[in-house]
């Protein structure tokens, strides 16, 4: 019997191999294209640039229909927001499970407007209808996009001598959605006041104001969501697409108590999990501190874990006295643990 696929996003070498040899009519406004490392497209009209990024519109039910529509919507901002721009505009296809009543979908339309409103952005188009054979999570998908110039477009390259800056560390989504998911079993390891405290991680699964920080000072050369892989999978990519390598110094990188404990409690290694909300930047040397300290000052922990390699280097990560060449992790441990642990809660009711 043929091995059922693995869950998440297409190995690398099938975009390879097949999706991005095939992108349609080559287009020379087109100056950021779809590639690995990168949140977004870019289209060039004069001195202006329009940035684009699609993904599902994800609505996790379980977690109560306005928080799950805060992440939806903050997920797919935050890709717009690494390229330096500020999103703007959103356009929204909402295929909807039959069973969704009309109040629940009052409740998320009224907060991808609340939302919307605090982020500056205007809903210009759509779709929404039920349909049979829809279901949550995956609800739609949407773009967000946002204008601006090209002085204003950090179209991502890592330059070598560059710092390599994260913000609040690994893991950040893996958390805030096995605590949300799963809290009885955090609790019997815990106790309920930690499980409190990990639930909380959860608004933290945005990158929207971590990047117009970083770009506000300066000097950043690339930016990137450690969304799928983690953070490993996410500085990989960055590399690869700048063909350059990278030291990575894990003792500098900020590890939140409720992050290493949740992913020790699932037995997730947190450097190569789903982490929506930490940003990973390079940055001028120059600059790197005073990025990190104004991330610091709006709330935002983060730090300077190494820096920018010729690529004849390789990718390696240092922790403690022990150094390993960083291989791309290729499948997210959160998912194949996500889906272990909703059967052991069915086995437990």
């Amino acid at each position: 019997m043929e091995k059922l696929p693995e869950l998440g996003k297409i190995h690398a070498d099938f975009f390879e191999r097949v999706i991005y040899p095939r992108l349609g009519k080559k287009d020379a406004s087109v100056i950021v294209k779809p590639q690995h490392g990168v949140d977004f497209g870019v289209i060039a009209l004069g001195s202006k640039v329009i940035v684009l990024s699609t993904d599902p519109f994800y609505i996790a039910r379980e977690l109560g229909i306005e928080k799950a529509t805060w992440f939806a919507v903050h997920i797919i901002a935050s890709d717009v927001a690494v390229s330096g721009i500020r999103p703007r505009y959103l356009s929204v296809d909402l295929n909807l499970p039959p069973e969704m009543k009309e109040k629940e979908l009052e409740i998320m339309w009224s907060t991808v407007h609340s939302e919307c409103t605090k982020l500056g952005i205007t809903v210009v188009t759509g779709h929404t209808a039920r349909y049979a054979g829809c279901n949550y999570p995956m609800v739609g998908g949407a773009t967000m996009i946002g204008v601006g110039t090209k002085k204003e477009l950090i179209a991502p390259k890592c330059k070598i001598g560059d710092a390599i800056i994260v913000s609040k560390g690994p893991a950040i989504e893996t958390t805030g959605l096995m605590a949300a998911y799963f809290p009885r079993f955090l609790e019997a390891k815990f106790g309920k006041y930690f499980v409190k405290k990990a639930q909380r991680v959860y608004y933290q699964m945005s990158t929207v104001k971590d990047a117009l920080i970083a770009a506000s000072i300066g000097g950043v050369t690339a930016m990137h969501d450690a969304t799928e892989c983690g953070v490993f999978g996410g500085l990989y990519e960055m590399a690869d697409h700048s063909k350059v390598g990278m030291d990575i110094h894990l003792d500098e990188m900020v590890l939140q108590d409720e992050v290493k404990k949740t992913c020790e409690c699932f037995g997730i290694d947190p450097y190569k999990s789903i982490s929506e909300g930490t940003l990973l930047a390079t940055a001028k040397k120059s600059r790197a501190k005073a990025i990190v300290h104004a991330l610091k000052s709006e709330g935002i922990p983060a730090s300077i874990v190494g820096k920018v390699v010729p690529g004849r280097n390789g990718i390696h990560v240092f922790e403690g006295d022990k150094k390993r060449r960083l291989e791309h992790p290729k499948i997210d441990p959160f998912w194949g643990k996500f889906e272990e642990y909703l059967k052991k809660r069915e086995k437990s009711q």
